[in-house]
């Protein structure tokens, strides 16, 4: 086998590569336009229908409807900073857009959209929503007990970092075939 015939089977291989990659990214922009679409039009929904500090159960005291503005993250932990969770989120989804290029297949496009969907979803509201640019209060609506309240963002980062550890703890489909 010469050079040449090397050279030709590696861009044989990276030509059928660059297909799978874009097909990756695409499914992590889809999926996280969906995310995003789905949380802020709950939130929206959350708004118009229920009232703040009102709580409805869906079921008993476990899980229900309760609409919050909250100016900080998980737990309301850092709502002094709320400037910082901003950064904070831009930061995140740049370094999920990166991570997307990089990465192949379908199930990396999925969890990476999720969480990609998930960090711009609650950044929308950061930036938009009051008190000001930046420093917005994230709209939650679903109470999980006297635990927390959260939203469908929250749902859906919880997923997609669960598919992202499934993925690094499940071998792909090719590296199980070549390690035959």
């Amino acid at each position: 086998m010469t050079t040449q015939d090397v050279a030709a089977a590696i861009d044989e291989e990276n030509a059928g590569a660059r297909p799978q990659a874009r097909r990756a990214l695409g499914v992590v922009l889809i999926v996280a336009v969906l995310a995003v679409a789905l949380d802020q039009g709950s939130k929206a929904l959350a708004v118009a229908q229920l009232t703040p500090g009102e709580r409805i159960p869906l079921l008993g005291d476990l899980f229900g409807l309760s609409l919050v503005y909250n100016p900080g993250a998980a737990f309301s932990l850092g709502s002094g900073a709320t400037w910082v969770l901003t950064l904070v989120g831009v930061i995140a989804a740049a370094a999920v857009v990166v991570f997307a290029v990089r990465l192949r297949g379908a199930r990396w496009g999925l969890a990476l959209g999720l969480v990609l969907g998930s960090a711009v979803g609650n950044l929308v509201d950061r930036l938009l929503s009051p008190p000001s640019l930046g420093r917005g209060h994230v709209t939650d609506f679903l109470a999980y007990g006297d635990l927390f309240v959260g939203n469908i963002a929250d749902v859906f980062v919880v997923v997609g970092v669960g598919l992202v550890s499934l993925n690094l703890l499940t071998p792909s489909p090719r590296a199980a075939t070549n390690s035959e």
